[in-house]
């Protein structure tokens, strides 16, 4: 309760008591009241009092947290350093893709065992001390795997294990998936991870994870075969879906709502030699871009051919960079060919290794920024238009805010795509190939945030309303939980599955120590 509303019914109180006193008593009554009246002012301020402790206990004083880093420094072992500010580790730890994704804690903590992530996670939830889990660090939300509590990076969490046997591969949560590709190329194999440069391996799983890969095998939630996974008690499991049905779907979408995850162990699959890159295009060829992506969308059958068509608008300019990726050396005749045969002002595409075609799509990073979402079935001439409009509309409208790129990301998938997996938490819904747009802006002056959220959620809704308008059935189409703004209401990412998510989370987290850490919360 905040101050205001706690000023309110104490407001409410005094008046409803000096009414009563002047209404309803005499002098000697109120002498006999008297004792009554203290009595019930003492009960009112307990009251009062009562609802300002647990912001006091939200926010800790630098003091209560130095003395809970201070815990953490003599409990851990030495596989696990604690850093504080003016240190190179600590600057490290905090640093985010964005700007304003990073804050500055009281310290950070780079845990090198589970075992040492039980003791951390233990000693935080004692101490009710807010803390964030950082595995890459692209998430746009402020306070998601950042805070001003205690951090803990998991970057020490970098090793890669291939089981030849069961082809899979177990995977630290603190590495990026570029790291991942490096590791696994000697031995022919790849992962259904990100598609892009930069990513990080742990939020991109733990929120769903859209890959190269998707067309083919589902999303890379469909593609885990077991959690390492700390529990908020600090008890360390591996978390399959045999060991822990409940657990298992609810880690698969749902984010840090059930412990810390530690590793991931991922299906693998055969490739060596790949064929992708990116093709640039500048405002005059436009028009033909947006009629060959028509035609991808709605008459490639290959699941495995797919494309990003990412719409820009930098320095005053539109320009479309299609990334192009290939399952194999060479690409049959017709895949691409519409794209091949425009006019571009770049082309980079070959045969190459799978982390060669996730370099070539390099994304901006460093200024401020944020992604949001829209849902579609498919994406029709009137749809790929309205994302080519909305483009050119918020490049120029934000400029005077200090707009430095305004991206939307085109991305069509076979409508077959969920039907690759089991139940999980995202998606909420599997008998349906819905497609997400990712808005992607960034800016530099922080006194500009809330205008470009604002222009986030407006441009999203304009996009759903064309869809709508024309025909598909998206209005409350579910919300891809990676690309969604903060605010986002959980029923338009989780649908139907919140009941389900927040019994396993009552069940395995009854104290709500994760709720001490930032993010999506069941």
């Amino acid at each position: 309760m905040k101050w205001s509303t706690q000023q309110s019914v104490f407001s409410s109180f005094s008046c409803r008591l000096s009414t009563f006193i002047a209404l309803r008593t005499s002098p000697f009554d109120l002498f006999l009241l008297f004792p009554f009246y203290i009595m019930t002012w003492k009960i009112s301020t307990v009251v009062v009092l009562a609802t300002l402790l647990p912001s006091a206990f939200a926010n800790p004083s630098p003091s209560n947290l130095h003395q809970v880093c201070t815990k953490i420094q003599r409990a851990v072992s030495s596989s696990s350093t604690v850093f504080y500010p003016g240190s190179a580790n600590y600057t490290a730890d905090n640093a985010h893709w964005v700007s304003s994704s990073t804050e500055s804690s009281a310290c950070t903590v780079e845990p090198g065992t589970a075992a040492d992530v039980s003791v951390i996670l233990k000693l935080l939830g004692s101490n009710k001390t807010p803390f964030g889990v950082k595995g890459g660090g692209h998430i746009t939300n402020l306070g998601f795997s950042s805070t001003t509590g205690v951090q803990i990076s998991m970057r020490r969490f970098s090793s890669v294990t291939y089981d030849t046997k069961s082809q899979t591969a177990e995977i630290g949560a603190g590495m990026i998936w570029d790291d991942v590709y490096t590791a696994l190329e000697p031995h022919g194999v790849v992962v259904a991870g990100g598609r892009v440069s930069g990513v990080g391996v742990a939020g991109f799983v733990l929120g769903g994870g859209y890959s190269w890969l998707t067309n083919q095998v589902g999303l890379t939630v469909d593609t885990v075969a077991a959690y390492e996974l700390v529990k908020p008690n600090g008890k360390i499991v591996s978390v399959t879906a045999q060991s822990d049905p409940d657990l298992f779907f609810g880690l698969k979408g749902g984010f840090n709502n059930f412990g810390i995850v530690t590793k991931f162990t991922l299906k693998t699959f055969p490739g060596s030699k790949f064929w992708g890159g990116v093709i640039a295009y500048g405002p005059d060829q436009i028009p033909a871009v947006e009629a060959a992506l028509a035609r991808f969308a709605n008459k490639n059958t290959d699941p495995k051919a797919e494309i990003i068509a990412a719409c820009n608008f930098m320095n005053g300019s539109m320009q479309i960079d299609n990334i192009m990726f290939y399952d194999g050396p060479t690409p049959p005749s017709g895949v691409f060919d519409d794209f091949l045969n425009i006019t571009s002002i770049s082309k980079d595409v070959s045969t190459r290794s799978y982390l060669s075609v996730v370099q070539a799509g390099q994304v901006p990073a460093g200024a401020r920024g944020a992604f949001h979402v829209a849902t579609i079935l498919d994406f029709t001439p009137t749809t790929i238009a309205a994302v080519v409009n909305e483009t050119t509309f918020w490049g120029n409208k934000l400029a005077a805010d200090g707009a430095f790129l305004v991206s939307y990301n085109i991305e069509p998938f076979l409508p077959s795509i969920y039907s690759h997996g089991a139940a999980s938490a995202y998606p909420p819904v599997r008998n349906a190939g819905y497609l997400p747009i990712n808005l992607n802006f960034a800016w530099t002056p922080a006194k500009s945030d809330a205008v470009f959220h604002s222009a986030l959620k407006q441009s999203a809704l304009q996009l759903t309303d064309v869809a709508v308008h024309a025909g598909q059935a998206v209005a409350q189409a579910p919300l891809y939980t990676n690309y969604a703004l903060a605010d986002t209401p959980m029923e338009r990412m989780y649908g139907a599955n919140l009941p389900r998510l927040r019994a396993i989370k009552a069940r395995v987290d009854p104290g709500n120590v994760m709720g001490l850490a930032g993010g999506f919360k069941f």
